[in-house]
């Protein structure tokens, strides 16, 4: 059924969610296979320049390694039904052994995804938290870099069974798995993954599946730096959430005989459930682009290239990405297989997204979700109209509802009224892991006969509009979103925090034509402290472990502006920011700004409102222009 408006959302919900008889993601994967298990379900490269020869696996071949990959885990300890956590980490780039690692784990017990570029303490305190038992990592080989985070964060893991060691350079033309590792590491055994795999059953599980209510998947949520929750899938959450994704988007990426390129980090829900555990439970194919995904080398120049060699017929990217291809020669590719891209992890702006579909004649919908919400939560219809800002339509079989959370009475919004997105469905997560955490996630509201249901408070504010398709308004959470990178502004103040002369600080986004935001800070020194800028930004710059969060400016005000109780009041940080990117965006056109505000609009967000000298219909075209390659809105006035 093609899903063009809400209405067809309601008549689909006639039937229920057509998950009978998966119960679980080995389930969801092995029905996929049954299709044609011949037909090709994954594909891989390792470098862009061997493209053309990419190794490949048939449905029946990928369930095999599934297969091989779960029972391998059973053997190694991994259990659902016993004390122990029954947790295996993968800290991994994009590789086919990834896909058997998280598949596999989830059959036998838990999936932990963690991030390859932490460093080492972060890391031990994710794996000490998840109580992990196997790890999954890189060789020392390939990536030394890795190897040694790892390495580093193996103290104080007292569950810790051992390692299993992956050499991706056996996919080159020529090479062997073979692979000098050492015996063990910290006290526990190290282990070559494909000679372990290889030893395995392939044909059925040697153990009972799991069920819907068994956790299969953990993630890190709220932030890449510092210690982020961890949020909890059940494999009910994740076998719906693929069925409700593709009952929006199937023909072009959850179908027999699609491919969709895959090149957003597996660590994240959206490559790993959008784009992953969705075309294999409907034997769709993947191509599964180089370890380091968008950023491998060369793949962005030859991106249209692999779109017309292998007939790709759907990819889901970031803005920033987005924002690159547009500087990629398309001519003389054949690109008529391209129906679907998607954009999430970030706001899109306005003028890229009407650019990139002038100039390529291709298609964006945007879509919006959570790792709370399993992945996806909002769609704009494949095949209906996709309305520019809108994160689309709710998916079908979960309610999502404006909520008014702060004023009087929990109550649900008016049309067009602004309130906190709340959810509720089966793709609705399983709780976080730290129970304390779960309190400020819920709410409940009665239904028609009275009766408390539980919703999932996602912390956006946003709109739904009288046609059914809701609007982003602002997001009460603070992350900071730098290319579809989560950044947790607390990591970034607990630092500077650290230094003695500062008193107060506060880290903010800052509106950026290519990366959507990029963090800054503010700092109050204490009375009578003397520290510059540049040193500030040293420290921090030397104490952030994680690159993408070291700020890109930092300023020292006399005093940060606070609430009437005394908080720190960021807003007020961030239309500063706001208005300095209006200011910089004039200047570089040559235009004179005679008048400019910036303001929070209860329905549209942050709104810059500016007027330029003079009558220079061409001056005030360019402005126009920059500014919309932003991700706040701005109007002439």
């Amino acid at each position: 059924m093609s899903i063009r408006t809400l209405q067809d959302i309601l008549t689909l919900e006639q039937r229920p969610l057509p998950n009978a008889g998966l119960d679980n993601t080995y389930a969801l994967i092995a029905r996929g296979a049954a299709i044609n298990p011949q037909a090709p379900a994954l594909s891989f490269f390792v470098r862009v320049e061997d493209h053309a020869n990419p190794v490949r696996w048939t449905h029946a071949q990928l369930l095999a390694e599934i297969t091989r990959a779960a029972n391998l885990f059973h053997r190694l300890g991994i259990r659902r039904d016993t004390a122990l956590s029954g947790v295996v980490a993968f800290i991994l780039p994009n590789l086919p052994e990834t896909h058997f690692t998280i598949w596999g784990a989830e059959a036998a017990g838990i999936a932990f995804a963690v991030n390859p570029q932490l460093d080492g303490q972060q890391m031990a305190q994710l794996l000490s938290a998840a109580r992990v038992q196997w790890i999954v990592t890189l060789s020392p080989q390939p990536d030394a870099e890795i190897w040694q985070r790892v390495t580093g964060a193996l103290a104080g893991l007292p569950e810790l069974q051992g390692i299993l060691a992956v050499n991706p350079l056996h996919h080159l033309p020529g090479q062997t798995t073979g692979q000098k590792l050492p015996a063990e590491l910290n006290g526990v055994p190290v282990l070559d993954f494909h000679t372990e795999l290889a030893a395995e059953n392939g044909l059925t599980l040697n153990f009972p599946a799991p069920t819907g209510e068994d956790i299969a998947s953990y993630f890190c949520t709220g932030g890449t730096t510092g210690l982020p929750k961890i949020a909890r899938h059940s494999h009910a959450n994740e076998v719906a959430n693929a069925l409700q994704l593709a009952a929006v988007a199937g023909t072009q990426i959850a179908a027999p005989g699609r491919t969709s390129l895959a090149a957003l980090p597996l660590f994240h829900v959206n490559a790993q459930l959008g784009s992953g555990l969705t075309p294999f439970g409907h034997g769709g194919h993947v191509l599964l682009a180089p370890p380091a995904g968008y950023r491998s080398p060369g793949l962005i120049p030859r991106f249209w290239e692999i779109i017309a060699s292998h007939r790709v017929n759907s990819f889901s990217a970031v803005p920033t990405i987005y924002a690159a291809l547009l500087q990629v020669p398309r001519a003389g590719h054949d690109l008529s297989s391209l129906q679907l891209a998607i954009c999430g992890a970030a706001p899109m702006p306005v003028e890229l997204f009407r650019s990139f579909e002038r100039e390529t004649g291709m298609r964006i919908v945007e879509g919006y979700g959570l790792t709370e919400s399993t992945c996806v939560a909002s769609i704009n219809p494949a095949d209906g109209e996709s309305r520019i800002g809108s994160i689309g339509l709710r998916l079908p079989w979960q309610d999502m509802r404006v909520l008014l959370l702060d004023d009087g009475p929990l109550r649900e919004a008016a049309t067009d009224e602004v309130g906190t997105l709340c959810l509720r469905g089966p793709n609705v997560f399983a709780g976080y892991l730290d129970a304390a955490h779960n309190a400020s996630a819920w709410v409940e509201l009665p239904d028609a006969g009275g009766q408390p249901q539980r919703w999932l408070n996602t912390g956006d504010l946003g709109r739904q509009d009288a046609d059914g398709f809701f609007w982003l308004s602002g997001r009460k959470k603070e992350l900071i979103i730098r290319g579809g990178h989560n950044i947790d502004p607390k990591s970034i103040e607990e630092v500077l925090a650290g230094h003695p002369a500062v008193a107060l600080c506060a880290a903010v986004g800052r509106p950026d034509a290519y990366a959507g935001e990029v963090p800054v800070a503010y700092v109050q020194l204490h009375q009578g402290a003397q520290a510059g800028e540049a040193e500030l930004l040293a420290y921090a710059s030397q104490h952030i472990s994680e690159r993408a969060a070291v700020p890109k400016a930092l300023t020292i005000l006399p005093a940060l502006p606070v609430t009437a109780v005394g908080k720190i009041f960021k807003p007020a940080l961030s239309l500063r920011e706001i208005e300095s990117v209006v200011r910089e965006e004039a200047a570089q056109v040559g235009a004179t700004l005679t008048q400019l505000t910036v303001e929070q609009d209860p329905k549209l967000g942050m709104v810059a409102r500016y007027q330029i000298e003079g009558d220079d219909t061409a001056l005030a075209a360019a402005l126009s222009a920059a500014l919309g390659r932003h991700i706040f809105r701005s109007e002439p006035v």
